[in-house]
């Protein structure tokens, strides 16, 4: 499929499971609520699915403390696991196209990336982790000869995984993925805005025959679905990506009910550090401008604050205003179009109110800055930013750039540093000194030099500060999913 029309002829042929979806199937809710899934790419309904509501999560937990508890799942041999994971990666590889469409459609991610970039990770992300399922280990430490100690890593028990509209079922492998392979069951919240493909992944779990379970499903709002799953005293663990305001309150509901685990991976603000000597200035606007407007700047990592060495500024912003034009905004279905529409008029309206104040803070607005049609932004840049507007110091979530100076290293550092959140950060320069330097120095959880968005599934990802704690992928994540437990054994 090369085409937009080819695009939207699977579209037309798609039809999606709306239910809830526990013990292997799917069901109506307690109550019968529904939300419509609305698609920013035209505002189309695209279906009403059925919402979990306080009775729903109480069905979906039972499920899955049953299949943990007294089913097989956990007392597999972790290679049968991974017979499921593969499976399970070779039927999204066969309902990818549907899938990518899926994701297109219901929060306005350009074809090219959710078919390319983001169904290529969901795969490879199964894949990964059913070859790391048995590669887990325990430890026997050194006793005295009457004695025998055992530490061991055994799965931690029923996790509720809840995840966010902007990489719908990426940032579910990067959950479900370890947490299967370490013999977990899993209830799984997606994002309201984007339910559709987490449904076609559970209808492809059960062909893959995982266990009645194993894998639930709970579409819901926030406030009544994933509070119910974070407050729940059978949830053993809650594992959620999203904004830092909702991570507060898992954190609360933790504390105020079995002092369950949470991880957090939450929001930022990330600092591309652009010094005069970077080994390619127009490398490193190129860059610059994808960091900000792929997937309309709706990224955790998006590299929202430029800054950029003063003697070189005006190169690095005329080559990344250039780069902007190029994400003009346009059909998510057209394989040309490079950004999308923004997930809804509600986030959108967010964007612009961010974009209002930068001009009103006396920012210079660059390109950009006025909507087209429907949930369509234009990319944005701002430059003249001083570090205490709220451009520079807030997340906006959006296809929004600031851009700032430095002379000095120690300014460059202060500048980035200047800021709550600590997700990701890039360098670029040639200087192996100044980048060994920023890179430790910087509080982030992933800094890249002369690079941005790198990487794979073989390092750790994750915060520091209020872009949260705990990390995904790489053995690590499997490791998390895990307790240790000792076993001391007297010899006869």
């Amino acid at each position: 499929m090369h085409t937009a029309a080819d695009w939207t002829g699977v579209a037309a042929g798609l039809t999606h499971p709306t239910g809830l979806y526990l013990d292997g199937g799917f069901t109506d809710p307690v109550d019968g609520a529904s939300l419509p899934v609305v698609s920013p790419r035209d505002g189309a309904v695209l279906a009403e699915v059925a919402t979990a509501g306080e009775r729903d999560v109480d069905r979906a937990v039972a499920s899955a403390r049953r299949a943990f508890d007294h089913g097989p799942w956990p007392r597999l041999h972790p290679r049968e696991r991974a017979a499921h994971l593969y499976r399970l990666a070779e039927l999204v590889e066969r309902d990818r196209a549907q899938l990518a469409t899926t994701i297109a459609l219901e929060m306005g991610k350009p074809i090219s990336d959710s078919y390319g970039i983001e169904l290529a990770a969901v795969v490879k992300t199964f894949r990964w982790y059913a070859e790391l399922a048995d590669k887990t280990a325990g430890e026997v430490p050194g006793t005295e000869p009457g004695s025998l100690a055992l530490v061991t890593r055994e799965p931690i028990g029923v996790v509720a995984a809840v995840v966010p509209w902007n990489f719908p079922l990426t940032m579910a492998a990067w959950k479900l993925a370890p947490a299967l392979a370490a013999g977990c069951t899993v209830v799984l919240k997606p994002a309201e805005q984007s339910p559709l493909s987490a449904l076609h992944l559970a209808a492809l779990a059960t062909e893959a025959g995982l266990p009645e379970g194993v894998l639930g499903v709970l579409n819901g709002p926030g406030p009544v679905t994933g509070r119910a799953l974070g407050l729940h005293p059978g949830v053993d663990v809650v594992t959620f990506t999203g904004s830092t305001e909702v991570g507060r309150h898992f954190q609360r509901y933790s504390a105020d009910s079995n002092l369950k685990q949470v991880w957090l991976e939450l929001g930022g603000k990330s600092p591309n550090l652009v010094f005069a000597d970077a080994p390619d200035l127009d490398a490193a606007a190129d860059s610059a401008a994808w960091a900000i407007f792929f997937n309309a700047g709706q990224m955790c990592t998006a590299g929202s604050r430029l800054i950029v060495q003063r003697s070189v500024a005006d190169q690095v912003v005329r080559r990344l205003l250039e780069r902007a034009a190029e994400f003009a905004p346009g059909d998510p279905l057209d394989p040309a179009t490079r950004m999308g529409p923004l997930v809804s008029a509600e986030h959108l309206a967010g964007v612009q109110r961010h974009i209002e104040r930068a001009v009103d803070d006396g920012a210079r607005l660059r390109a950009g800055g006025g909507p087209a049609t429907g949930c369509y932004l234009e990319p944005t840049v701002f430059d003249e930013v001083r570090p205490d507007m709220a451009l520079a110091r807030e997340e906006v979530f959006g296809p929004v750039l600031s851009v700032l100076t430095f002379d000095t290293v120690e300014e460059a550092l202060n500048l980035a540093q200047d800021n709550d959140y600590g997700l990701a950060a890039a360098v670029w320069t040639r200087d192996l000194g100044v980048a060994h330097r920023t890179s430790r120095e910087l509080k982030a959880g992933t800094v890249w030099v002369n690079c941005y968005e790198e990487g794979d599934l073989t390092v750790p990802f994750g915060g520091t500060k209020l872009s949260g704690h705990g990390r995904d992928k790489s053995a690590h994540a499997l490791e998390k999913f895990t307790e240790l437990k000792t076993t001391w054994i007297a010899l006869p």
